[in-house]
């Protein structure tokens, strides 16, 4: 989902709570993780897209999470998930 507030990868829903998950990827980790790429900016921005999201649609903001997807395309590729990850900028 993109707007002119920013972009959400994905959308999903777990149980009762609405999440918005961030998907970073790197093919290695010489220069760091993929989560280093998502600071407080970032944050802020994919949390201004859900509210805009969650406006438009009339979804419960009171049940959002915020997770982050990582993956490293190294053999064997590094698929991370972290759950709750920031709300609406706790660091990972």
């Amino acid at each position: 989902m993109q707007d002119g507030s920013g972009e959400i990868d994905i959308i999903a829903k777990d149980q009762d709570v609405l999440v918005f998950v961030e998907v970073k990827s790197r093919h290695s980790s010489d220069y760091g993780t993929p989560d280093r790429a998502i600071d407080t900016e970032k944050q802020q921005k994919i949390v201004r897209a859900a509210r805009s999201f969650a406006l438009r649609t009339g979804a419960d903001w009171s049940r959002v999470r915020f997770d982050v997807v990582t993956i490293v395309f190294t053999r064997p590729a590094s698929i991370v998930h972290y759950e709750d990850a920031f709300y609406p900028a706790r660091t990972i």
